[in-house]
């Protein structure tokens, strides 16, 4: 903290996420900002004098729900300072950057992806200018520290976000993703594993690396990718669990199916979205693979790893789809034998190419569509969480159910929802962090449900 920052000493904050990973990771780093200035965090934003909002717009309803929760702070109880600041950061403050202010006329102050590192002045010129006038919004990064290089305040303990590059160089035409965050950085292969090794000594024992797409990290300073040597070189950190997300398939190459094979602490869930089972849908959407091309890569993928969960993101009712292209989606989604599929109707996003792309589709048949995809991702995602009952899942246990304090609720290796009764004489203190060997008794839709069997590590 400077001196500059004195007038946010003693203020509340609370933090709202909306969007992706790299939302949650951002998020992190601007409540460690706000900690480091002396604020005081808070669980609800009608107990904050700092109300930030951290957004992400690659879909319409992520505007919506932003533009709901941040208006209704106009109505909300007086702060505690008597003076509240409301912010808006993250991917939609910087494609709207003013003109947020049409939306949300009680934005006090709003700032840019790559802008974190401005957040505490443009808090300190709202609280001492007056409402209306602090924006900052800026996608190139050129003598802005990565927002790694910022403090964080971790919502866990034992997991944590590591990002390793920022933006995308692939303009998918539905995308608004480049526009709002750039082109690809890489962070350096050292940076990033000296981050993982400094979190294990901190006791983390799990780390999500993140990237737009991941598959091309370090191609900016380095000529070419090396995700693949990233992958052995976190590998090597101690760290027990290695996740990472998002992955192109166009770039997945054999080397990094070696790695994620041969590195024990790469969990076995891989999130390879595919958006269309219809090639001649990617090629409109600029995917650059063809169907063939995907499920060639995924025979290859289970190949090494046999036992490999696979999760993907679908969009229904892109411009022109017809029904023939869209049952190639269905098709490919029963080839691939997915364990679970985000799906997504068409949101067309300003200034993006497939925005402008006409199209007549009637909207109760792209409903149609999607209401008969995702009765399919649902019913495979049963059958997939069957072949698990019996098993002993690896269990990192991150809390308590919300419906019920005598569950304890984590994630399996293959990224399953596990539930388990609290034993007798335990206290849920006991287990969170820990990793447990939960035997499956049986299996729903979206989890499993078993019994603790031998002692916590």
């Amino acid at each position: 903290m400077t001196a500059r920052h004195g007038a946010l000493v003693g203020k509340t904050y609370c933090v709202r996420t909306f969007g992706c990973q790299m939302n949650l990771h951002d998020s992190e780093r601007v409540a460690g900002l706000l900690d480091e200035c002396g604020c005081v965090a808070v669980a609800e934003p009608e107990e904050a004098d700092v109300v930030v909002f951290m957004t992400c717009c690659v879909r319409e309803n992520a505007d919506q729900r932003l533009y709901g929760q941040a208006s209704a702070m106009v109505s909300a109880p007086e702060p505690p300072s008597g003076r509240r600041v409301v912010a808006i950061g993250g991917c939609i403050a910087q494609r709207d950057g003013e003109r947020i202010r049409e939306h949300i006329p009680c934005a006090d102050v709003v700032f840019g992806t790559s802008a974190l590192a401005s957040l505490p002045d443009l808090l300190c010129e709202a609280f001492e200018g007056g409402a209306g006038h602090a924006v900052e919004v800026d996608t190139e990064e050129e003598g802005r520290p990565f927002s790694t290089d910022l403090p964080s305040h971790r919502a866990s303990p034992f997991h944590a976000w590591v990002p390793i590059m920022t933006g995308c160089n692939n303009f998918c035409t539905y995308c608004i993703v480049p526009h709002v965050r750039g082109r690809e950085k890489s962070r350096t292969m050292e940076s990033v594993v000296a981050e993982v090794e400094r979190l294990v000594s901190d006791g983390v024992r799990e780390v999500c690396l993140l990237g737009q797409n991941v598959n091309s990290y370090g191609r900016n300073i380095y000529g070419e990718p090396r995700f693949a040597e990233l992958l052995r070189r976190v590998g090597e950190t101690g760290v027990e669990r290695i996740r990472f997300t998002s992955s192109n398939p166009k770039d997945l190459t054999d080397d990094v199916i070696a790695a994620m094979a041969e590195v024990p602490a790469v969990m076995p869930h891989l999130h390879l979205a595919v958006q269309s089972g219809s090639t001649r849908v990617l090629k409109a959407m600029n995917r650059r693979y063809t169907r063939e091309g995907y499920l060639e890569l995924v025979g290859r993928l289970r190949a090494a790893m046999p036992g490999l969960a696979l999760s993907t993101d679908i969009i229904v009712g892109f411009p022109g789809e017809t029904e023939a292209d869209f049952e190639d989606t269905l098709s490919l989604v029963r080839e691939a034998a997915f364990s679970s599929a985000y799906t997504f109707i068409y949101s067309p996003r300003p200034g993006t190419p497939a925005a402008e792309m006409v199209d007549d589709t009637p909207r109760e048949v792209i409903q149609e569509r999607f209401d008969r995809l995702a009765e399919l991702v649902a019913r495979q995602a049963f059958e997939a969480n069957q072949l698990d009952v019996g098993s002993v899942a690896r269990v990192l246990v991150e809390g308590s159910s919300k419906r019920d304090a005598s569950v304890m609720v984590g994630h399996s290796e293959k990224n399953q929802t596990v539930h388990f009764p609290l034993p007798e004489g335990r206290s849920a203190a006991d287990l969170v962090g820990r990793v447990c060997d939960v035997r499956v008794e049986g299996a729903r839709t979206w989890y499993l449900r078993g019994a603790l069997e031998g002692e916590p590590r």
